[in-house]
């Protein structure tokens, strides 16, 4: 392999072969914590060898096949480890010369099991949702514990406990690394999906910092999508998750102005849409109806829909998205989409009608910190033409949010009201 800087190149063969390698290791020593060690012993190998030797034809291959060396001689030593070498040392000793011929049947033959079965394991219902989040992007996203612990905020030794936990847990509770069974798949996964949903929501709206958006958790979380596509074809929900996805991907630079800036979804230049992502959307949320009934996934994949199929805010089908929310509130009754409802309601029906849904959600637990819920309200009451109210409301949802663009935004808002007082008095009611 020609190559430029091995370093380089080495960074980017693990990003893209460290989930299978981890994969294939964890179906063989059936333990996640110690699949990671030896697949980064083998990373370790590679950045001492390959400068000096050159990159390998097959990248994925040798990390494997050194890695699984590496599992043969651990095994040998450990003897807290005895039982696996019985049951999985002397069968791989006794094969051990065809190791190459058995290595390539594991990368062609099992790789999407392997894949499917850690994805899997990294969200097992044992752990904590900041654990499978941590951990899913560690084993199959690739990323440093720096890196995830960049992209959430949080400071890096608490992913890397986050990480440490969710493996001792999972070795504590002795979960096997193997699909569960078919009477248990659809609640496991729920909980793969809910994660991958998470993972994208967080990079599509930070919760907080300087960043509107982290567009390199939007792309972990649409690899992970497509990969699981790819593994379970014939579930509706996972192309149902990838067609929101996809969808709302395709409006990541028009999501953003020049200098930074926050910019909503009604006054996004169209022309800036990923036309290719809305098209892998479309057919995305095409197979998801064609395989049954949507679930909270397809519904809300539905919804965008309605966004990408409009050239203009004006040209939107807001009747159809009121009513794909009535399903989906009913399907995965939530606070935050009855929120979402009201502003659907009132493009379609008025601001009144759509301020009687969110006054209706003034007491619910789950939204007293939420900025959404007053900036929404906010935006009711301003085309109702009452700015007072709406000013305060834009102040106190300015005042909750953590994130820094989404505040500028809040208190633009705050500002345009007050410069359209100051200049022609109250607005109009429309």
């Amino acid at each position: 392999m020609t190559v430029g800087d091995p370093h380089q190149v080495i960074e980017a063969v693990w990003r893209i072969e460290s989930a299978r390698v981890i994969a294939g290791l964890a179906r063989l020593v059936n333990d996640v914590g110690l699949a990671e060690e030896l697949a980064q012993d083998a990373l370790v190998l590679a950045l001492e060898r390959w400068p000096e030797s050159g990159v390998p034809d097959n990248p994925g291959a040798w990390l494997m096949l050194t890695a699984k060396h590496r599992a043969i001689d651990l095994l040998r030593r450990r003897t807290r480890y005895e039982q696996k070498l019985e049951e999985v040392g002397r069968d791989m000793e006794i094969r051990q010369e065809s190791a190459e011929a058995e290595l390539d049947d594991a990368l062609d033959d099992h790789i999407g099991d392997d894949l499917l079965r850690l994805l899997f394991t990294a969200c097992h219902p044992v752990l904590s949702t900041e654990g499978r989040l941590a951990l899913t992007l560690r084993l199959l996203g690739g990323l440093t514990t720096e890196e995830i612990a960049r992209a959430f905020l949080v400071p890096e030794p608490t992913v890397g406990q986050r990480i440490y936990r969710a493996k001792r847990t999972l070795s504590d509770q002795r979960v096997r690394i193997e699909m569960p069974a078919p009477e248990d798949l659809a609640a496991r996964l729920s909980s793969v999906l809910e994660v991958v949903y998470l993972i994208f929501n967080e990079g599509y709206s930070a919760t907080a910092g300087a960043d509107w958006m982290r567009t390199s958790l939007c792309e972990e979380a649409l690899r992970l999508g497509r990969i699981l596509a790819g593994l379970m074809p014939g579930e509706p929900e996972v192309h149902g998750l990838l067609a929101l996805m996809e969808i709302q991907a395709s409006r990541a630079r028009a999501r953003v102005g020049r200098n930074g800036e926050a910019v909503l979804l009604l006054d996004q230049d169209r022309r800036l849409w990923d036309r290719l992502l809305i098209r892998r959307g479309l057919e995305a949320l095409k197979r998801a109806e064609e395989l049954g009934t949507f679930g909270p996934y397809g519904l809300q994949a539905a919804i965008a829909a309605c966004h990408a199929r409009a050239v203009s805010a004006e040209d939107t089908d807001w009747e159809r998205m009121a009513a794909l929310y009535r399903v989906l509130a009913h399907v995965a009754p939530s606070p935050v989409i009855e929120l979402n409802r009201a502003v659907a309601v009132s493009m379609a029906y008025g601001p009144a009608r759509g301020l009687e849904i969110v006054d209706g959600l003034a007491a619910e637990p789950a939204l007293r910190d939420y900025p959404q819920l007053p900036a929404v309200r906010g935006d009711l009451l301003a085309r109702l033409g009452r700015p007072d109210e709406a000013r305060e409301e834009f102040e106190r949802a300015a005042a909750l949010t953590r994130n820094e663009s989404e505040r500028a935004l809040f208190l633009a808002r705050v500002a345009a009201i007050r410069a359209k007082e100051a200049a022609d008095g109250p607005m109009a009611t429309e």
